[in-house]
């Protein structure tokens, strides 16, 4: 049996679909998921016995899916069966997001799960390689394609984000704990005008069973509303959530979309 622990948006929706039998749903309290209903909630003090109640319903493997937000440890609430994971739990928190979710990763495998990527249940969310859209990239789009990659791999060294947006070689924006729709409404008002692209990717070295970069149709409009060119994602490492409605949103607003290959 899996579980299925959820945070917001589509993403789990879309595995749940895709699961030959329902999962145990489950959420961490304050990021509960806003598509669909969870079986169990538990917090971050109780995870100990939240794991013993996995292994008594019979769960074997566990999947994470999902945006959730950085918890805050409360002291007072922590639980005996939590207590010899306090040092773990205050250690990934305390992390950045990779960090935090090769802690969160380990705990489960100590703890007997076999824990499961988002695209291992469901393949068809990665794209290979190509331009399914009507607009192609340009050469100039190209070499901030190859500027943006670059950068990318350096915020990968400090554990910052997983997106940023270029325009003639200079990066205008960076992800950040806020995330991609953050950075790409804080573009709305640019004051250099219009072009550019977003380029999305996992982080170097990341264990990809966990947090990959997500986009979907409301990550095209976010790009046109900021007036970039194209969305280039790191082809077979970004989850493409409504594939279809992702490439009619960028013909429509006449964006690109290219999954390049890693280099």
């Amino acid at each position: 049996m899996i579980a299925l622990i959820a945070g917001r948006g589509q993403l789990p929706t879309e595995l749940i679909a895709r699961l030959p039998e329902k999962p145990l749903v489950c959420a961490m309290a304050g990021s509960e998921p806003d598509q669909v209903e969870a079986e169990i909630v538990f917090r971050i003090e109780q995870l100990g016995s939240f794991l013993l109640r996995l292994k008594e319903a019979g769960v074997t493997e566990v999947c994470m899916a999902g945006a959730v937000s950085r918890p805050q440890i409360d002291p007072s609430t922590i639980d005996a069966a939590t207590l010899p994971l306090v040092p773990v739990l205050q250690g990934a928190i305390a992390a950045g997001d990779d960090g935090a979710l090769r802690a969160v990763i380990g705990i489960l495998e100590q703890s007997g799960f076999a824990v499961k990527a988002a695209h291992e249940i469901a393949p068809d969310l990665l794209m290979g390689e190509g331009v399914p859209t009507k607009v192609k990239p340009g050469e100039i789009d190209k070499a901030d394609a190859e500027r943006a990659a670059r950068i990318a791999f350096g915020l990968s060294a400090a554990d910052i984000g997983q997106a940023c947006a270029v325009r003639s070689g200079q990066a205008i924006a960076i992800e950040t704990l806020f995330g991609t729709d953050w950075m790409l409404a804080s573009l709305a008002t640019r004051p250099d005008g219009q072009g550019g692209l977003l380029y999305k990717a996992p982080k170097a070295g990341q264990d990809r069973r966990a947090d990959l970069p997500t986009i979907g149709p409301a990550t095209v409009e976010g790009a046109a509303m900021a007036g970039l060119n194209g969305i280039v994602l790191e082809a077979g490492g970004v989850i493409v959530l409504d594939r279809e409605a992702v490439i009619a949103a960028c013909d429509r607003r006449g964006l690109f979309l290219w999954l390049r290959s890693a280099e």
